[in-house]
């Protein structure tokens, strides 16, 4: 004989099964309205680019691959997509993973086979950071393969959080108020990189990647050092955000609502100039008035 409770298990499993496919649609629109937005507020991406997807194995570029595939099929443009990988022979590295998802799911792609990994061990003393070293490095040769490639865009997965916790770490260890572009043109001025993820939170990157268990492959060289500035700084950020709801958020809008007469650089506005004209300037400074802030800081949404 059933008894209530297995009568109401299934309508219980069903209901919990349609709530967890509400919040996964909810999670791939939200991704592909803020990646959309990014992309429109910056051009990131033009009618005939061949973008180039940097592809790590990492949460972030799967989830950039995957959003920019879903925006390929219903853009109002035309525009190819190249998923490229560096192999750079770290002991142990998978390396017929990515092949074998990339296949399976039909994109075109392209692994660099290079051992930088013996490189970065040669020059960088043991117990030394070597992100700066291996970046360059990576840098160099995912451009050389971006020209063999013809990729007019190099995109990266980088997100929201990374490019607030860049601009702290260039602050607080470098003494520049410098962050990470959404789109910028490389030193060489041939290729375009674009961030179509500058919009989206880390946890939304978190989250999704775990919904469609991409095979994650960790990196041994950068991210697993610890002590790494970076995630110091990254730890920090989060402690913040727990404490403080809104904190990056906040922080991140502020990057592009920059008052250069409110800064200290003097290339950017002539403090050496600036002299009283008895011309009242409707623009102008309130110099000892408080400053006025949002009761609630923490609440402000993008949309």
């Amino acid at each position: 004989m059933q008894t209530t409770e297995s009568i109401l298990e299934p309508t219980a499993v069903a209901h919990d099964t349609r709530k967890a496919e509400h919040e996964a649609h909810k999670l791939e629109k939200r991704l592909c309205r803020e990646t959309t937005r990014a992309i429109i507020d910056y051009a990131m991406i033009e009618e005939g680019d061949k973008v180039m997807v940097c592809l790590s194995g990492g949460k972030d570029s799967y989830t950039l691959l995957d959003i920019l595939r879903k925006l390929q099929r219903r853009a109002p443009i035309q525009f190819s997509i190249v998923a490229v990988n560096l192999d750079q022979k770290q002991p142990g590295f998978p390396e017929h993973i990515l092949p074998d998802y990339l296949t399976r799911i039909g994109v075109d792609f392209h692994i660099e086979n290079q051992d930088t990994y013996s490189i970065v061990k040669r020059l960088v003393p043991e117990g030394k950071t070597t992100c700066s070293v291996c970046s360059r490095l990576r840098r160099a040769i995912l451009y050389r393969v971006a020209s063999e490639l013809g990729a007019t865009k190099v995109a990266l997965g980088h997100h929201r959080d990374d490019i607030v916790t860049t601009l702290m770490l260039n602050m607080f260890y470098g003494g520049r108020m410098k962050g990470m572009p959404p789109k910028l043109v490389s030193d060489d001025g041939k290729h375009v990189v674009i961030r179509p993820l500058c919009y989206v939170t880390e946890t939304d990157t978190r989250r999704w990647s775990e919904l469609q268990g991409f095979p994650i492959i960790p990196c041994n060289l950068c991210g697993s050092q610890e002590g790494l500035q970076r995630v110091v700084v990254g730890e920090m950020l989060r402690e913040w955000e727990k404490k403080f709801p809104g904190r990056i958020e906040s922080m991140f809008r502020a990057m592009s609502h920059i008052v250069p007469t409110h800064l200290m650089d003097q290339q950017l506005h002539d403090f050496k100039g600036a002299h009283a004209t008895g011309t009242a300037d409707p623009m102008g400074d309130r110099a000892f008035d408080p400053e006025i802030l949002p009761a609630h800081a923490g609440d402000h949404r993008w949309l």
